[in-house]
């Protein structure tokens, strides 16, 4: 974590009236540790496993500070769980998702860029940013035997 994030993210909690805390300061340091799309779960038990008492409302709010910020991206996955990615770490890409699993692969393919930009274009639209997501099967939920096919899908990406 770098000095201009840390002034950042202090901003971002100034705008929200609220203080830096040490369980804060952990909550970022642990997401941008990462760059796997984790839920609000996932970074309570990391953070529980270096021993950082935290709540899950405090890692709620804290999310929410660091997307309106720009330091993660909120991922709906149409699973009714929300992800989070660190977005620092990583240059712009996509997604494909696995409605069995919930695997999520990224992809960047500068073909799609390049049409969606002219299709923008042509229809006289400035466009800003975008979200891109693919779903379907994983090759792994593909060569699942039938008998397997029928357990509902996971919760973990």
């Amino acid at each position: 974590m770098t000095t201009k994030h840390l002034r950042q993210f202090k901003d971002a909690l100034k705008q929200d009236s609220l203080r830096m805390t040490s369980q804060r300061l952990a909550i970022l340091d642990d997401v941008l540790g990462s760059e796997e799309h984790r839920e609000c779960d996932d970074i309570y038990l990391s953070l529980r496993q270096k021993k950082v008492p935290v709540s899950r409302a405090t890692i709620y709010r804290t999310l929410d500070i660091l997307e309106k910020a720009g330091f993660v991206r909120k991922m709906d996955i149409g699973d009714g769980r929300f992800r989070y990615e660190n977005k620092l770490a990583q240059t712009h890409h996509d997604h494909m998702i696995c409605l069995k699993c919930g695997k999520i692969i990224e992809f960047m393919d500068r073909e799609i860029e390049r049409r969606q930009d002219q299709i923008a274009s042509d229809n006289g639209f400035h466009l800003v940013k975008h979200s891109h997501q693919l779903y379907g099967l994983c090759g792994a939920c593909q060569d699942l035997p039938a008998a397997e096919d029928q357990s509902a899908p996971a919760s973990k990406a």
